[in-house]
Parts: C-alpha cells; structure tokens; sequence
C-alpha cells in the first residue's frame, strides 16, 4: 500500500464530502513528441503503450511496433490518497481568541515555527466571500500531508478514452446538474466536456482536450480512515 497526494478543486471536494463523487479521470500523458497512444493485447493482456510514429519524406507517418513504452498507472487498488485542497492556516487569535478555548471543535495543533496554537480550515467547508479573508488560503498544491483531512482509498484503476463517458462515469464524477440527473447524455457531455476542458492548460488542449479524446486514467476510491488511525 502506497500513501501518495491527489489534487482536487473546491467544487470538486464538496463532491466527496457530500459522496457523490468516486471516481476521476486524469490524463495520461505523453512522454515523448511524435507518438500516440494505444491498447496492445497479446499474451500479457490488454496494455496501453506509447508508440513512436516516424515521417515517411512525402511527410505522411508511419507507426513502428518497437519501441514502444508501456504506460503504468499513477494509482494502483489499495493505495491511499490524501487529498490536497484550498487550505488556511487559522490561529486561534483569528477567532479573537487568546488561547485555546475549551470544547474548541476544531483539532488544534500548534506551529512550532509561528509558535502559536490553531487549527486548519478548508475552503471547501465556507461559502463564496465566508470568513476566513482570501488572502489567508493557501493553493491545493502546497498542502502538507499533515495537513490532509481526506483519505481515499483506490479500488479500481482502468485505462478509457476520454469520450467513452457514460452517464454513470459522469454522475460519479461528482456532477448533480438537472441534465445528468435527468439523463440527458447529450447536455451532460456538454457539461462534462467543459469542466474537462477546464482543468486543462489552454497550450495543451490540442493534446489533453476533450475534441483530441486522449487516454485517461479511470481512479475509482471510497472515503477512508486516516492511515493508522484507530
């Protein structure tokens, strides 16, 4: 069992606090310039690789069987991610205190390089311009493990194009619009593909983007204790 980060947006966060959300995709990216994804089966299975593509001089592309690098998941069953989110460090004086109060329902843990004693907050857990201020909350991606009130672990891992979405793979996306209630697949696709498309550098859309349907990793996981908490 490994212990690694996952990062997620606020909205995103609400989805599994509320349990909607189980699974994400995330991409698979290339490791090389000229070569694209595939599934090759034989006698080890199904397997996603990367394959080189050469020019032929009329500029069309050739593939070439060898060499070729075979993708391996990020994530495996049974690993544990702590998720990372919008985060605040809050000093008990935040809350015009000037110690630690009594039944204080936060866990209050004490900085020892600010010397002084608080708690985490998590942005996910306030409303739009709710108190704390926007200048205390710290990105996602500089939250220390310790800091993580998240655990997931990860059930199953498969390999899909982005496009093979069904409406169940959106709804466990954590998506509650009235169309992916409903079912309305060609609305909630649409939906699907913005909030794709979002999370995607606008210099790598032409690669990652829902219109080039890349490879993604499917990362299925269930809410969890913190490891080794009894």
């Amino acid at each position: 069992m490994s212990i690694k980060p996952m990062l997620f947006n606020t909205e995103m966060v609400r989805a599994i606090l509320d349990g909607i959300k189980t699974c994400t995709r995330r991409v698979v990216r290339y490791k090389y310039s000229n070569t694209e994804m595939k599934i090759k089966k034989d006698k080890y299975g199904a397997r996603l690789i990367e394959i080189q593509k050469d020019e032929n001089s009329d500029g069309s592309t050739y593939q070439k069987l060898l060499p070729f690098v075979e993708k391996e998941a990020p994530y495996q069953p049974g690993d544990i991610l702590y998720v990372r989110e919008t985060f605040a460090w809050c000093p008990c004086w935040y809350c015009g205190l000037d110690t630690v109060p009594d039944g204080c329902k936060n866990p209050v843990i004490y900085d020892f390089k600010k010397k002084e004693h608080g708690c985490y907050m998590y942005r996910a857990s306030f409303e739009e311009n709710e108190y704390p201020p926007d200048d205390t909350w710290h990105p996602s991606i500089h939250m220390p493990k310790e800091a993580a009130r998240i655990f997931l672990k990860v059930t199953n891992v498969k390999a899909e194009r982005l496009q093979d979405i069904d409406i169940d793979g959106i709804r466990n996306e954590g998506l509650l619009s009235a169309a992916v209630h409903c079912g309305d697949m060609e609305i909630a696709l649409k939906e699907w593909e913005i909030l794709w498309n979002s999370t995607i550098k606008k210099s790598d859309l032409d690669r990652y983007g829902w219109d080039a349907n890349p490879y993604v990793w499917v990362v299925e996981f269930e809410r969890c204790e913190k490891p080794g908490k009894e």
